[in-house]
Parts: C-alpha cells; sequence; structure tokens
C-alpha cells in the first residue's frame, strides 16, 4: 500500500511506521517543521501542519490509505480545550484533507465508548467518527481505552482488578470493552487494517485488538 500518516512521530506513530515499511509499503510522514528528524528512516517525510489541511492536502496523494494517529498525549480530565483545539480539529482537517485525494481507505484511531469518564476525550473522538461518516469515507475505526507500553505502564496495576470486574456479570461488559491493550497489540491491529482495506464502516474494539495483536508473530 501507499500510506499517508498523520501522527507518525509519537507514541503508537513510530512503531508503526517501522512496521509498515518492513511490510513493505511505502509510508509519507506528516511531521511539523522541525520535528522531521523524528520520523523512522525510510519515511518520505512530509512538512505540514496536522491543524491546517491545507499545508499537506496536495502531499497526499498517489497514497490510497490515511492513517489519522494525531492526538493529545496523556488524556487526562484536565485537557478538555487540548481535545477540542487537537484532538478534533485534527480529525476535521485530515476528513477534509482526504476528499481531494484518491485515498480509497481511512484509518482512525478513536476511543472505547461509552465510558463513565473522560467525557470531553470521549466526545471530540466521537464527533471525529462521525466526520467520517458523514464524508461517506471506507474507513476503519479502532477503539483502544489505555494502551500499554514504555512511558504508560501505571496502568498495569489494575489488571487484578480487571479480573475481577470481568467475571461479574454487571461489569464484564464495561470490563472487556474498556480492557487495556499493549502497543505492539495497537500496532499490529493497525498493521492487520492496511492489509484488509473496510468497505463501508468497520469497528475495531478491545477485544479484537487484541485478538489481531496476537495473530501476528513478534517482531
Amino acid at each position: 500500500m501507499n500510506i499517508f500518516i498523520t501522527g507518525g512521530t509519537g507514541y503508537v506513530g513510530r512503531p508503526l511506521i517501522q512496521t509498515l515499511l518492513k511490510d513493505g509499503h511505502i509510508v509519507r510522514g506528516l511531521a511539523r517543521r522541525g520535528s522531521e528528524h523524528k520520523l523512522p528512516p525510510g519515511c518520505h517525510r512530509v512538512t505540514g501542519d496536522a491543524l491546517d489541511f491545507t499545508s499537506y492536502r496536495e502531499q497526499i496523494g498517489p497514497c490510497d490509505t490515511f492513517i489519522h494517529l494525531v492526538g493529545v498525549a496523556h488524556p487526562s480530565p484536565s485537557k478538555t480545550r487540548q481535545f477540542r483545539e487537537i484532538d478534533l480539529k485534527s480529525i476535521e482537517c485530515a476528513v477534509l484533507a482526504t476528499q481531494f485525494t484518491g485515498v480509497r481507505h481511512f484509518i482512525y484511531v478513536s476511543v472505547a465508548h461509552p465510558a463513565p469518564m473522560m467525557r470531553d476525550y470521549i466526545a471530540a473522538r466521537s464527533r471525529g467518527e462521525e466526520l467520517i461518516r458523514d464524508a461517506g469515507l471506507n474507513a476503519t475505526i479502532v477503539r483502544p481505552w489505555y494502551v500499554l507500553g514504555p512511558g504508560h505502564r501505571w496502568p498495569y496495576l489494575l489488571i487484578p482488578a480487571y479480573s475481577l470486574l470481568s467475571m461479574i456479570p454487571a461489569t464484564r461488559d464495561g470490563a472487556t470493552r474498556l480492557g487495556l491493550v499493549t502497543r505492539n497489540q495497537m500496532v499490529r491491529a493497525l498493521s492487520s487494517a492496511v492489509r484488509r482495506p473496510a468497505q463501508g464502516i468497520r469497528i475495531i474494539e478491545v477485544p479484537e485488538i487484541r485478538r489481531l495483536g496476537s495473530d501476528q508473530p513478534d517482531r
């Protein structure tokens, strides 16, 4: 595939680009001026602003797949304004940008919902999903809750509580939907989505992220 990716310098973006390149795909990564060096070697660097679609829309072609990973790092209830100004604004721009191109498959990392917390974060990501649907895009929407990995390990302390909640009928659904996934599982699920373009809208929830992550061998 010929892939355009936003958020490629981030926590999931860098290992995802490395995996896609190993799989033989051509990858173009968007980065702000001065941050281009953070993109992995072998990635074609595109200088632009994810919050201004006119800065990169002409650079998307001839990509057939668009992956949107831009978002606030370490989301918390105190970052309501950033969710609107970064998460929501960037997906608005991404959807607008793809309408000027030949992109056939849009991949969006949203968030698991409903949930009893992080309402503003969920609202921004849910609106992003609506924008994709309204634009009539063929899209894969991936809904993790919390992604474990380097620098993101404290939720490991919650694993015993998750195990208990998953055994109680009244809380089993929520514990499953809002379960923890690893960064490796996310990368594998996203690379699987690249290989299997959606027709219409496909939703990948936490259980499928885990399954897709387990179906592929470690690198």
